[in-house]
């Protein structure tokens, strides 16, 4: 780091999934110390089951750093050697463990999150695919010092981004992680030179992102197209947006058009480009996948699984599914 070579903090890194990758590899790259990664303990996966290290802890294993996997930092011992790693600070992004307050505090310099809402907008597990549902225009990143409510600690630094109309959650996801990246380096340069100072938060705006549910990807055609739209970005890669054909197959739709009101029955296929009639406007998908299927383009998807137009897909129950254009506000 040139401005900041003598400033080479003794860090730990708290992260678990994709999202967190690039910042770890960004704090190593400014020229700071990577005393200890932690992570979440590896998890069954593929069709073997067996046990799969995080992307984070892949990726600290790979570089030769060393990775702990508590199920909890709430035992005394576990607490201990954190404080024993003498820390100048902690990086917390998406980690998926409560930090107890003797945590918290071990750091010379505190513990800062990386966010991905402009916070307090978005507090909470999900906040990229809730700012999609929600139809907001702008997200970003939030160099956050924790603190012990959730989300709730002062701010260093923001750094903003649109929403445009095509963003699924991947492509969000993946364009906040890289800002991400680059703003945890500044805001712990900020911080050490006192460029930067930690504001609170606006008590005014606060929303929470609840964790995503696979009840909440059932299409519900009585819905406004617009935010069918939403669901569909909102949920790729995960669950997938569904809904069911009359003989009850689970379609996953990956991409979807919005198309001018034309009439129609909410659920009814329109024509032979599988244009589905919603509570105001129709969705076309564009992309879908069926149970042990390949995902493919819709003309070639109905080649192989007709479903004609007139056919009138089934709804969910009422009021099953009204979560999943919620944003659960305060």
């Amino acid at each position: 780091m040139s401005e900041t070579s003598a400033q080479r903090l003794r860090l730990a890194f708290m992260g678990t999934p994709d999202f967190a990758v690039p910042a770890l590899l960004a704090l190593a790259e400014a020229g700071h110390e990577i005393a200890c990664v932690y992570s979440q303990p590896p998890r069954p996966a593929g069709r073997g089951h067996k046990p799969r290290p995080s992307p984070v802890h892949a990726a600290a294993a790979a570089r030769g750093w060393p990775v702990r996997t508590p199920t909890s930092l709430r035992d005394p011992q576990a607490q201990a050697a954190f404080a024993a790693l003498n820390l100048d600070a902690a990086v917390v992004a998406a980690y998926g463990l409560i930090l107890p307050q003797a945590v918290l505090d071990a750091p010379r310099l505190g513990c800062l999150n990386i966010h991905a809402s402009l916070l307090p907008r978005w507090r909470g597990a999900a906040p990229i695919q809730r700012a999609i549902l929600a139809g907001d225009s702008e997200t970003g990143v939030c160099i956050m010092r924790m603190e012990a409510g959730l989300d709730t600690g002062p701010v260093l630094l923001a750094r903003r981004t649109p929403i445009g109309p095509d963003d699924t959650a991947q492509a969000l996801h993946d364009r906040l992680a890289a800002i991400g990246a680059v703003a945890i380096v500044e805001a712990l340069e900020g911080l050490v030179t006192g460029r930067l100072t930690p504001e609170p938060q606006s008590a005014h705006g606060i929303t929470y992102a609840h964790k995503l549910s696979r009840d909440e990807a059932r299409l519900d055609w009585r819905r406004p197209a617009l935010e069918l739209a939403r669901q569909v970005r909102a949920f790729t890669p995960w669950p997938g947006a569904v809904f069911a054909t009359p003989d009850g197959t689970r379609v996953k739709v990956l991409a979807a058009d919005l198309v001018p009101e034309t009439g129609g029955a909410s659920g009814e296929v329109l024509d032979a480009a599988l244009t589905v009639a919603c509570g105001a406007g129709a969705l076309r998908p564009t992309r879908l996948q069926r149970p042990g299927k390949a995902p493919a383009e819709t003309a070639a998807f109905l080649r192989g699984f007709p479903i004609p137009a007139g056919t009138r897909l089934p709804l969910p129950e009422a009021g099953k599914d009204a979560e999943a254009s919620s944003g659960a506000g305060t």
